[in-house]
């Protein structure tokens, strides 16, 4: 996948940026994938929180969408993302 310059443009943390790109990389056609964030944390040298704070401010961007998911027994299982691939900066005019 071909990241955009404009991901730069909105005003990200480098972190968010890191992890945003991180997840482009391994989603699918439909931008779908589901590493668990320890393994998210492990990958990029960062915290769980930091993970988290960056999932934060993606969603607050609009630049992913967090879905739960369980085993069929109970218990959870690492989130299904959803990342945006289109990135639209707000100009102000």
């Amino acid at each position: 996948m071909v990241f955009p310059r404009r991901i730069y443009d909105l005003g990200l943390s480098h972190k968010a940026v890191a992890v945003y790109c991180y997840l482009a990389n391994r989603a699918d056609e439909n931008g779908e994938c589901f590493p668990s964030v320890r393994t998210i944390a492990e990958d990029l040298s960062l915290s769980s929180s930091t993970i988290f704070r960056a999932f934060n401010e993606l969603e607050k961007h609009k630049l992913l969408k967090r879905f739960p998911r369980y085993h069929i027994h109970g218990g959870r299982r690492s989130s299904l993302y959803k990342i945006k691939g289109e990135i639209e900066v707000k100009k102000d005019v």
